[in-house]
């Protein structure tokens, strides 16, 4: 039996066509109109992402050729950026107008794609992207090899970034201090704190280490919570000849924060006023921030107004750090309070601003004033997050309005903020609450769609869609999703169907 839903609900619902692979390439809104597809006549790279999105590969070459219509490296790079989320669709952007009669790639928009490529892991695909800016005489650059470094230790290789920094000599770049600095930072920001020490110690006299070396090193024991280290860092500088700056001490400060330190990092704060350090903004954001996510919201309080009173005008940074610490350890009204008088004395609210208040309204069920504040960030020249409409979707799914998610996931189909791999993960366990079996479906055609996109759902997921439809007599749609399975190489159970 099926159940009666909402118009707004009603388009994820209509039967499936007969079809062979591959699906539709907008699977979640199948209607029985032909979709328009959106103009290339105008700059609008949102238009133009959901073009790739919705277009069948093998044409897209052609929609994107057409004669009058001119591309821009700062066009190309907005595209790409929209379409961060669904990598083989910006790849595939990517390759079409590589081959454009007139137009050639800048060097920035080969970044982008060789960013997007190994983020996926796709490094074979980032080399071959190098090597066409090579023989486009475009780079590469200090910057194409620290975009591959830095993907290369976020995929767990951290031993092949190294490699990559010692190569650059091979592909006619010379190793500086800036890019001893940038492999040491990327080594440190994923923790591998001890292979950047052990790095620094060979070639710091190699490289002439500076202040923002040492800070790289001190910072990176910060963040892994070895306090005490970072100070031995700081002491070696001091020995070498090298002055701190209010980064190290800042960076110091913090680590006494992340440690959970409070006392400590008050201390030391003491120490910094006693030694006539110019306490900046930084310096008090850290404080504000510190002692409130430690608790101490009173505190975190009278370190902001401290600031002002010493004449250090608060920045949107300061701001934010204290509304998320009123927003967790205190009230989210007192934190909406914050954010109105951070616009009455003329600041203006960012993107983190409004998602954090945006996020506590949420979380106290005033779903209501959460999406005015949506409403309100064209105000201050700013649209919705992946990360803004996940938060509304989550908190829509969890109080069981599963329309208004769906409405919300709707309002992202239009290009201008895509969905990500948590939107889907989000809306298809929302799918199988209510247990309707047109839920079910809905659920089916996300997965289709994320797949698509080039997401891959974990086993979990797959499985758990194949059993709900199999339940729910969705027999050959499951078979349509196995098929699917089988073509990505995720093979992960048989089915009795």
């Amino acid at each position: 039996m099926f159940h009666r839903v909402s118009q707004s609900h009603l388009h994820l619902l209509l039967p499936l066509p007969k079809h062979r692979f591959p699906f539709p390439r907008n699977a979640i809104t199948i209607t029985d109109e032909p979709q328009q597809q959106p103009s290339l006549t105008e700059t609008d790279d949102a238009a133009i992402a959901k073009l790739v999105l919705e277009s069948d590969p093998r044409s897209l070459s052609e929609s994107l050729t057409k004669p009058g219509f001119q591309w821009t490296p700062e066009l190309v790079n907005k595209v790409l950026k929209r379409l961060w989320n669904h990598g083989p669709k910006a790849l595939q952007f990517f390759k079409h107008l590589d081959r454009h009669p007139t137009y050639i790639h800048s060097t920035s928009s080969f970044h982008h794609a060789i960013d997007i490529a190994a983020r996926m892991r796709d490094y074979n695909v980032a080399w071959a992207f190098l090597g066409r800016m090579k023989s486009l005489r475009l780079g590469p650059t200090p910057r194409t090899f620290a975009i591959i470094a830095e993907r290369y230790v976020s995929g767990g290789k951290a031993h092949r970034a190294v490699k990559v920094f010692l190569s650059m000599h091979e592909h006619g770049l010379r190793q500086d201090l800036n890019s001893f600095n940038t492999i040491l930072d990327v080594l440190c920001k994923s923790k591998r704190v001890e292979m950047a020490h052990n790095l620094f110690k060979v070639f710091r006299g190699r490289f002439k280490a500076d202040t923002v070396s040492y800070n790289i090193i001190a910072n990176g024991y910060c963040l892994i919570k070895r306090t005490p280290m970072a100070l031995q860092i700081l002491k070696e500088m001091v020995e070498r000849g090298i002055n701190p700056s209010m980064v190290t001490y800042n960076t110091l400060l913090k680590g006494y924060f992340r440690n959970n330190q409070l006392r400590e990092a008050w201390e030391f704060y003491l120490e910094m006023k006693k030694r006539k350090c110019e306490i900046d903004v930084v310096t008090y954001t850290t404080m504000i921030h510190g002692f409130g996510v430690g608790g101490e919201v009173k505190k975190s309080r009278r370190v902001f107004d401290e600031m002002v009173r010493e004449g250090v005008v608060p920045n949107v940074a300061s701001f934010n750090a204290l509304i998320q610490v009123l927003c967790k350890k205190d009230s989210v009204e007192n934190a909406v309070l914050v954010f109105e008088e951070m616009v009455r004395k003329g600041g203006v609210p960012n993107l983190i601003s409004y998602n954090v208040v945006i996020r506590g309204l949420c979380h106290v069920g005033d779903m209501e004033k959460a999406l005015k504040f949506m409403g309100r960030m064209e105000k201050h020249g700013l649209q919705p997050s992946v990360q803004t409409y996940n938060v509304v979707i989550r908190y829509f799914c969890d109080a069981g309005e599963i329309e208004k998610a769906l409405e919300m996931f709707g309002k992202m189909g239009d290009g201008s903020c895509l969905p990500n791999l948590d939107t889907y993960n989000v809306l298809i366990s929302a799918m199988f609450v209510r247990k309707k079996c047109e839920d079910l479906v809905v659920a089916g055609k996300l997965l289709i769609e994320m797949v698509d996109r080039g997401f891959l759902p974990r086993k979990f997921t797959f499985n758990r869609v194949l059993n709900g439809l199999v339940l729910t007599g969705n027999q050959d749609f499951a078979q349509e999703i196995l098929r699917m399975q089988s073509k990505y190489g995720r093979v992960l159970r048989h089915l009795k169907l």
